[in-house]
């Protein structure tokens, strides 16, 4: 008997580890398509703005469905307080420390903007050597001079809308870009906010890119970066209506640099809702397709939120708002899909930020990161429920405005703000999330190390001295 039953089992190994056998595995390895990524950023969104962290006024479903379908990580960070450093950050694995772009345009120790260079390795670069269709769609952000900073020189196949800044202040442009290229748009009027309104355009743009892509047999990465809800307050009028007649209180906007609607509290509601309304046309698109299962959709935000004064609590439970180095101003929400590979509702308090996106990209595309000196590390294990490397710390600096240079640090639950010739302020952050109580009196010894800490967690750079810079 036992004679029978080893031989079976011979004949058994033999035969699924014979040569050809093997091969047929590998041969399957290779055929798999690769997973399709979706980063979806919206701009200005605070912590509190979606339904997922708690938000009640304003109805974001779609993206709440990605949190219900996927994983929520509640301890996310952005890159900067601001777009333009946040973006680097996103995009080259580095914090602010380190990255080429740490500041936005004109808040540079010498007043010329910093843009992204050819030695810059971008987690677009990267995916394209992995054999990925590469696409951008919103507020790119870091093409201030149409050269090295331009996306299609920084590993982007697809580029549509804004190459800059200054112009992504207007919902109705007399034009937008098409890679390197003006997409002009006679019929607008900004002033008078009419027209055809910008964000519909990229996100048309960007689900083109997709039915392209799965056309084309390419797995592809799509990085929205949606506008919405920067500056200026303006929706379409159908975004607009199921917050009318609510009673709410009124909030009443003028129009200067940025022509706001008239009433700002349902401008704010409506354009978050036509976000959210096409994060959902994305999610049903990836169904038509039938490339949901294989494809990471991620959705959060660039920093904290500017215009909430308290209706809509856009900050959540923390301190401070965009610009700021406390939570308000860094602290995003951050929900991912991936059907058969994320549980289904499901949360991660794993520490992360925006640097780790690029060696997380890698890692769903079977690659390693070119750079060997990234801030990032890979959260793909936290967002499937598995054991997960940790961060040493997380570092962010910002110097822009009155109160500049600003510094944070986080190292475990202990995180250490800085302000310019001012004494450290230490906050528990597992216990005071609301940055309400200053530790540093009680514990000179972790404000001593965590000075010595943030002291190691960048290079110096010309362009962001850490000095008072002069106002703008």
């Amino acid at each position: 008997m036992k004679s029978s039953l080893l031989i079976t089992f011979i004949i058994g190994f033999l035969a699924v580890n014979s040569p050809a056998v093997a091969q047929t595995h590998n041969a399957a390895r290779r055929n798999a398509a690769p997973p399709n990524i979706i980063y979806i950023l919206a701009d200005d969104l605070g912590y509190g703005d979606v339904g997922f962290t708690g938000q009640t006024k304003i109805k974001t479903p779609n993206i709440d469905a990605i949190a219900r379908e996927g994983v929520t990580m509640t301890q996310h960070y952005a890159g900067a307080p601001v777009c333009g450093p946040s973006r680097s950050c996103l995009l080259t694995g580095k914090n602010t420390g380190h990255t080429r772009v740490r500041g936005n345009p004109g808040w540079t120790s010498s007043g010329k903007p910093v843009v992204l260079q050819p030695e810059d390795v971008t987690v677009a670069e990267e995916l394209h050597r992995a054999g990925y269709r590469t696409g951008v769609f919103g507020k790119w952000g870091m093409d201030e001079s149409g050269t090295t900073g331009q996306a299609n020189a920084q590993g982007f196949d697809e580029f549509f809308g804004y190459k800059g800044h200054g112009e992504a202040h207007h919902y109705y442009p007399k034009h937008l870009w098409h890679n390197r290229e003006k997409v002009e748009y006679p019929n607008n009027v900004p002033e008078e906010t009419k027209g055809t309104y910008s964000h519909d355009e990229m996100a048309r743009n960007a689900l083109d890119f997709i039915r392209t892509s799965v056309a084309e047999k390419k797995p592809f990465f799509a990085y929205m970066a949606f506008t919405l809800p920067h500056y200026e307050l303006t929706v379409p009028e159908d975004s607009k209506k199921q917050y009318e007649n609510l009673g709410w209180e009124k909030r009443p906007m003028k129009k200067a640099h940025y022509y706001n609607d008239d009433e700002g509290n349902v401008a704010y509601a409506g354009m978050v809702s036509r976000l959210d309304g096409d994060v959902g046309r994305i999610n049903a698109l990836l169904k038509e397709l039938g490339i949901d299962d294989n494809t990471l959709v991620i959705f959060t935000s660039d920093n904290g939120p500017e215009y909430d004064n308290g209706f809509f609590n856009s900050n959540g439970p923390f301190r401070g708002k965009k610009r700021d180095v406390y939570e308000g101003g860094i602290h995003e929400p951050f929900a991912a899909k991936w059907p058969g590979k994320i549980p289904a509702g499901t949360k991660s308090n794993h520490l992360s930020a925006f640097w780790d996106f690029l060696p997380t990209a890698c890692e769903v595309a079977g690659i390693k990161p070119t750079a060997t000196d990234l801030d990032g590390i890979s959260y793909l294990n936290a967002l499937m429920g598995k054991k997960q490397k940790e961060h040493d710390y997380l570092y962010w600096e910002f110097n822009e405005g009155p109160n500049g240079p600003k510094q944070a640090i986080r190292q475990g639950d202990w995180k250490l703000v800085k302000f310019f010739e001012k004494p450290a302020e230490l906050y528990n952050i597992a216990k005071d999330m609301g940055e309400e109580t200053n530790l540093a009196a009680q514990n000179p010894q972790k404000v001593g190390e965590l000075e010595a800490l943030m002291k190691t967690a960048r290079t110096d750079d010309p362009n962001y001295e850490l000095v008072k810079l002069k106002e703008k």
